[in-house]
């Protein structure tokens, strides 16, 4: 059975198609798609890209490769995922800001810190920090409906909420003194220093470009801040002999399980900082997705509100019954998905369905492209939480909200909780409408981003 065929569900009513950017013309200069990917890099790439399997081309100099079929993506990430690394422009855009952390580290440092961050993610430790999620949750509800009559910027709400629930977790304290500053590192940095300039991807990695001192410059106070807050955490203490019960702590009594090492203080500190950004910006993002889908879908917002209205006992949400608000989350990232693109560069020669890699070339895998590829998904352009509830999941290498293979991301299960049940508890409070009706458009830079914050109208229920 195809991929197709396993998500051909009937659907009743009129699909739900959600704004999206246009497609590129067949042919881009060289200069027109460095001029698009400053704006948006959804915006380079032609319908051929949604409808060919693999897709080569050039790239300043060097092959590049666009893959659409899940043996050739489970090839680069799972077979042979040794051989690819990150790209030099991609380092240079993220290093500044997560350091050395997981999300960016390779070969024997990357492995030392996965098994020894592990615990701290699997199932049971993330069930000791539900209680931060929601509490944080619930602060955020109760300040919605204290200003429901006015237009509410959900957007930003979110993204205030997912830092709550990433500093509760990380530290097991409020935002509240130190909020307004992390977003506003996140904002300038998103802002300024995210978007790769031509000398970026020009330049060799050991050849800083201008942006590279700019971001040098920014590294030296987001590391003080962060060092800042891990030095709170720290004199606030814990109870002796009581165990862990935040990530702080976690990651702090984590070690390796091969050489019993812990993370240095600059190690710990950029964990602390991937895990902060990675964990409340996509999650925010997600969360904003799906509250702008479900307004523009209001039969399948009620069915959400049944669905939590069934699912609270005795007055606490059973996160194993929300099974179809897990759906909507689900269909959320296949939309939209947090990580748009995966970019890979081929540290030797490879052969990829046939085709010849040398080293240096480029590697894609694009989630917004393969989530939304015809070959691979019925009605992908539709919003149909639905085909995530028919029992035949979709292939592991066509749906790729968080990576696949060796290098998953580790928060995975973290970020699934903390997204259902805080869209849970937002749709089971409120019914969720729109008053700005001019679409939203999502732009790809760093995560998958709204275009603009629209209003929103909430009312209790």
């Amino acid at each position: 059975m195809s991929i197709a065929e396993a998500h051909d569900m009937p659907v009743a009513r009129e699909l739900l198609i959600p704004p999206s950017p246009p497609r590129a013309p067949k042919t881009m200069t060289a200069l027109g798609r460095m001029l698009a990917m400053r704006e948006s890099i959804l915006g380079t790439w032609s319908q051929r890209a949604y409808e060919e399997d693999i897709i080569q081309g050039r790239f300043f100099g060097r092959s590049s490769f666009i893959l659409n079929t899940p043996d050739a993506i489970r090839h680069v990430l799972v077979d042979n995922y040794e051989n690819y690394t990150r790209t030099p422009a991609g380092l240079r855009v993220l290093r500044p800001i997560l350091g050395e952390g997981l999300l960016i580290a390779e070969g024997r440092a990357w492995k030392y810190q996965r098994r020894t961050l592990a615990p701290a993610f699997t199932p049971r430790a993330v069930t000791t920090l539900i209680p931060h999620m929601l509490a944080a949750t619930d602060d955020t509800i109760v300040k919605l409906k204290a200003a429901s009559n006015a237009p509410v910027d959900l957007r930003e709400a979110m993204q205030r909420m997912t830092l709550e629930i990433a500093g509760r977790t990380m530290f097991s304290f409020g935002m509240d003194r130190h909020g307004a500053a992390l977003r506003d590192f996140v904002m300038e940095y998103g802002a300024r220093l995210a978007r790769p300039h031509f000398l970026d991807l020009l330049l060799p990695l050991n050849w800083p470009s201008p942006q590279d001192f700019s971001r040098a410059r920014f590294r030296k106070r987001w590391t003080a801040f962060v060092g800042m807050l891990m030095a709170e955490r720290r004199a606030a203490g814990k109870n002796e002999g009581a165990p862990p019960n935040d990530l702080f702590d976690l990651m702090g009594a984590a070690r390796d399980p091969e050489t019993g090492e812990a993370f240095t203080d600059e190690q710990l500190g950029d964990q602390v900082a991937t895990m902060i950004l990675a964990g409340h910006e996509t999650t925010a993002t997600a969360l904003f997705w799906s509250l702008y889908l479900l307004s523009l879908d209001p039969v399948t917002q009620e069915q959400v509100a049944a669905e939590v209205q069934g699912a609270t006992v005795n007055g606490a949400l059973d996160l194993d019954r929300l099974k179809f608000t897990r759906a909507v989350v689900d269909e959320t990232m296949r939309l939209y998905p947090p990580a748009f693109l995966i970019a890979r560069a081929a540290a030797g020669p490879d052969t990829i369905a046939g085709m010849p890699v040398r080293k240096n070339d480029v590697i894609l895998i694009a989630p917004w492209l393969l989530h939304r590829h015809e070959k691979l998904w019925r009605d992908p352009n539709a919003f149909v939480p639905s085909r995530f509830m028919t029992g035949t999941p979709p292939d592991r290498f066509a749906y790729l909200p968080f990576g696949v293979g060796a290098r998953v991301c580790i928060g995975a299960h973290f970020a699934l909780v903390e997204a259902t049940l805080a869209l849970a508890k937002m749709i089971g409070a409120f019914r969720v409408g729109l008053l700005d009706k001019a679409p939203v458009m999502p732009l790809g830079v760093v995560t998958t981003q709204p275009d603009r914050s629209p209003r929103f109208a909430i009312t209790p229920r």
